[in-house]
């Protein structure tokens, strides 16, 4: 099962206008009982470049500086998600969701 906070290599094409495009690292953000029961899951993308921001948490994954860009959170369907490269604890991103979506 598909759990929060794992991270996945995922396939975002195709996109639409400024949405982050290409195979990348993409955390998963929905919650554990959506990702056992539902076909689709939650992700917020990862990249190593974009414009620093209060949305955009910076941490240290795979041994690189990285963003994960909570500001552009996408629905997507199970099959998108290729092979798990790793997990980041709720700690670095969780309460910054919560905060911006209230």
């Amino acid at each position: 099962m598909v759990k929060r906070g794992e991270v996945y290599w995922v396939i975002l094409d195709p996109t639409i206008g400024t949405e982050i495009k290409k195979t990348r690292p993409c955390l998963i953000v929905s919650p554990n009982d959506m990702n056992q029961h539902l076909p689709k899951v939650l992700v917020a993308p990862i990249t190593s470049k974009g414009q620093s921001l209060g949305c955009r948490p910076e941490i240290d994954f795979c041994g690189k500086k990285a963003k994960i860009l909570l500001d552009q959170i996408r629905c997507i369907d199970k099959i998108r998600l290729k092979k798990k490269m790793g997990m980041i604890h709720l700690k670095f991103w969780h309460q910054i969701m919560l905060d911006m979506l209230q």
